[in-house]
């Protein structure tokens, strides 16, 4: 079928194609417990070629794994959210400082055994900063 021009289906083939929110995916990267929380939670997901939106992340993880993990769900189209715990993110500060992307949004968030500490978290810092909210 073909859209005449001016026709108000032309209007909406000339649209960009916008990911459907029931596509977007929340990534995470974390310690054991935290990813198997999400994941019973149902945010697993694992593509054809076997590539996950999820890094549990043990004591023999490599540093490069995390940060491979992270510049890959940083750079995905279908990912809205990267949560990372924060012990997480202070082993690659240098990554999640550097990002400013707005989307995926990267949110740092509190482990099982490390509460959350706002004065670790670059993103809030951010915000504070343009809030002009003392800390």
């Amino acid at each position: 079928v073909t859209a005449v021009p001016g026709s108000r289906g032309a209007a909406m083939a000339e649209k960009p194609k916008i990911a459907k929110k029931s596509d977007a995916l929340i990534c995470v990267i974390g310690d054991e417990d935290t990813v198997t929380g999400f994941l019973l939670a149902g945010t697993g997901e694992t593509d054809i070629k076997k590539n996950s939106n999820f890094l549990a992340v043990t004591p023999k993880t490599p540093l490069s794994a995390i940060e491979e993990a992270f510049k890959s769900f940083t750079t995905r189209d279908d990912v809205a959210v990267v949560l990372i715990t924060q012990t997480i993110a202070e082993m690659i500060r240098y990554l999640v400082d550097e990002y400013t992307g707005m989307i995926p949004a990267v949110l740092e968030i509190p482990s099982k055994d490390n509460p959350y500490d706002a004065s670790k978290d670059s993103v809030m810092q951010r915000i504070m900063k343009k809030m002009s909210v003392e800390k």
